[in-house]
């Protein structure tokens, strides 16, 4: 069996779907996707996590005229490097990776010596629901998503880019954690200035065995010898690293100002649980899901279990802080266009900015970091000024505090 973080087609199998979801769109636009690539520069931030690291594979293998990978993780980059070495080899253009991050002097002087750039993809962020455990990683959670995506963007404004692309969250939609609310507030910073730059999103579907994600973990608890655990009553939509790397650089070229593209992904067809998508995976690798009571009993019983072909697991009812019931891509109030693709949706969006809003929220934030301290509950408060919809789900409980 192909490794599950990069065979597809395996994912495909564990996630119940039998063929790609953006193959048709993608097949119908290559002519142009190629000429508008070969002919183009492009920069990549946030480029070794698993979508950045999909973006730029997709953007490489169609042979740009110039590919500049950005990110924070010097392993990661050298690891996507040889992945496209190896999978891909070289290009007639310049492709260069640099570890810095965004949020740096040293950035800023790699922006000022060059930026010129004709399309800006930013894919860095902070994604997990469990950021939001302690205030200090909630707050670089903000700075990451919503202050260095308007710091990016200004730095593109100035540069003369052609068109900014930032994704979001499938989480946006109607929030109800601090994350996917982070991801809503830098959609209304990245409206003000779509004035001055063209710009596009994609709301996202999980991405399967990406990299701290659940499924990722799979990998990890047998490679270490440990239970497997997943909720029994969270149902999800997932696409395949490719199809996120898809997704994104169809709305980078082809959307317009303000679009924001997400899968079409049926409910009654894609929605698949944590702890089925468990069973399948321990049987792709030749063993049968054996549910435990507790999490003693799955630790205990890992040392007799895998010699008679079971693994330990706890399936369980989620009851963690921020873990929304459903999943949706869209709300009621937005404009869809669902003609335009076999496979992607499109919100289209129309520029009406509340700049008061903005403000607050920066001068808000800019009052914390001087005063050097500041509580969830403010935060909280902030957010819900913003989003006045933001139905935080608060339960004193947070995923670090689980197996």
């Amino acid at each position: 069996m192909n490794s599950l973080k990069s065979g597809d087609l395996s994912i495909l199998d564990l996630i119940g779907r039998d063929a790609e979801l953006f193959q048709g769109d993608v097949s119908t636009h290559e002519d142009e996707l190629r000429k508008t690539i070969q002919s183009s520069s492009f920069l990549v931030l946030g480029a070794a996590g698993s979508i950045g690291q999909a973006v730029t594979k997709e953007i490489f293998k169609r042979n740009p005229r110039r590919l500049h990978a950005v990110d924070i993780s010097e392993n990661n980059l050298v690891e996507l490097v040889r992945d496209i070495r190896s999978g891909y080899g070289y290009i007639d253009g310049e492709f260069k990776t640099f570890a810095l991050d965004i949020g740096s002097w040293e950035y800023e002087a790699f922006i000022a010596a060059d930026g010129k750039y004709d399309y800006v993809l930013n894919l860095s962020a902070l994604k997990h629901v469990r950021s939001e455990k302690d205030i200090y990683t909630l707050m670089r959670m903000i700075e990451v998503n919503v202050f260095n995506t308007d710091k990016t963007l200004q730095q593109s404004i100035a540069s003369g880019v052609k068109k900014y692309f930032c994704v979001s969250t499938d989480k946006a939609a109607n929030p109800v954690n601090m994350m996917g609310a982070s991801k809503r507030i830098m959609e209304m910073f990245l409206m003000r200035r779509s004035t001055d730059i063209k710009i596009s999103t994609a709301r996202f579907a999980n991405v399967a065995f990406s990299d701290g994600s659940l499924l990722h973990g799979f990998n990890q608890r047998l490679l270490k010898m440990q239970p497997i655990v997943a909720p029994n009553d969270v149902k999800r939509y997932f696409v395949t690293p490719k199809e996120s790397g898809e997704l994104c650089l169809m709305s980078c070229i082809f959307g317009d100002n303000l679009d924001v593209f997400f899968p079409k992904l049926s409910e009654v067809l894609h929605l698949i649980s944590f702890s089925d998508i468990a069973v399948k995976y321990l049987a792709s690798r030749g063993y049968k899901a054996y549910e435990c009571s507790s999490e003693d009993e799955a630790r205990a019983r890992m040392s007799e279990l895998p010699q008679k072909g079971m693994w330990p697991c706890l399936f369980t009812p989620s009851d963690t802080t921020g873990e929304k019931d459903f999943e949706e891509f869209f709300t009621e109030s937005e404009n869809l266009d669902m003609e335009r693709f076999e496979n992607l949706g499109i919100i289209k969006n129309e520029y009406a900015p509340d700049l008061n809003k903005l403000s607050h929220f920066e001068n808000r934030i800019d009052k914390m970091r001087a005063k050097g301290s500041w509580t969830k509950e403010e935060l909280v408060e902030l957010f819900q000024h913003m989003i006045p919809e933001f139905g935080h789900k608060e339960t004193g409980k947070y995923l670090d505090s689980k197996m």
